[in-house]
């Protein structure tokens, strides 16, 4: 572990451009459930039943309110030591991006700026109608939420199961990892395409990967280093 860890520590502080992926894992280390399987059951409902496009046609309502109860959850959570670490990352690096697939804000509360927000932010808000994005932080938030500018019904600014990523995100994501030295995997179970995939596409334009987590994921077969151990513990000590 510990030649491991000096040796990505090495290629962190050598590199020219970095790029650090972030999952659940990372949000874990500050109390912010997975909102999945057990976690996510709220009124017997799971998160696939309700984070879709259909569910919100059919009960908008209803998707609002388990949002609701989600914002009430992550409110009072705080940003980690490894999240702290990403944004020394940042600092320090010439070339940086951060991509997370994890929607609770706490990379931004942190003071995370070079990001991509591949599946959204439960604390912005798009209408349905005109598309304007804008923050909103109430909780409890009003239901049904309308827009500002046009009085349309609000939706939250989350990439829902059958709904594709931002090409915007898609081609930023695509060109970080296509130009990087080091990518660093953070926190990620590495079964949610296409971030699932994203080692794989910095591997193969030549790039050093690491991986830090607590198991093992179906992308420890691909990259250079694993690192175990949970992300609040092990990322700090990449400075």
């Amino acid at each position: 572990m510990a030649s491991d860890l000096g040796i990505v520590r090495e290629r962190v502080a050598s590199a020219r451009s970095l790029v650090v992926l972030t999952g659940a894992g990372i949000s874990a280390d500050s109390g912010v459930p997975t909102f999945r399987g057990s976690d996510g059951l709220w009124r017997n409902f799971r998160a696939e039943d309700l984070a879709t496009p259909e569910a919100f046609e059919r009960d908008a309502r209803l998707v609002w309110e388990w949002y609701n109860w989600r914002r009430e959850l992550i409110a009072p959570k705080k940003p980690n030591p490894a999240h702290t670490a990403v944004v020394e990352f940042e600092r320090r690096c010439r070339q940086f991006w951060l991509i997370t697939q994890n929607v609770d804000g706490l990379h931004r509360a942190a003071g995370s700026e070079q990001l991509s927000e591949i599946h959204g932010n439960i604390w912005k808000v798009r209408c349905t109608a005109c598309g304007v994005v804008e923050e909103n932080y109430d909780v409890p938030i009003r239901i049904l939420p309308s827009c500002r500018h046009c009085q349309a019904l609000l939706r939250p600014h989350i990439v829902w199961f059958g709904e594709s990523l931002s090409a915007g995100d898609v081609a930023c994501c695509g060109t970080a990892l296509q130009s990087c030295d080091v990518l660093l995997v953070i926190g990620t179970s590495g079964v949610v395409y296409p971030a699932a995939g994203f080692a794989s596409v910095a591997k193969e334009a030549g790039a050093f990967v690491a991986e830090i987590n607590p198991d093992p994921t179906p992308q420890s077969g691909i990259v250079d280093i694993s690192l175990k151990g949970r992300a609040k513990d092990v990322v700090p000590l990449l400075l």
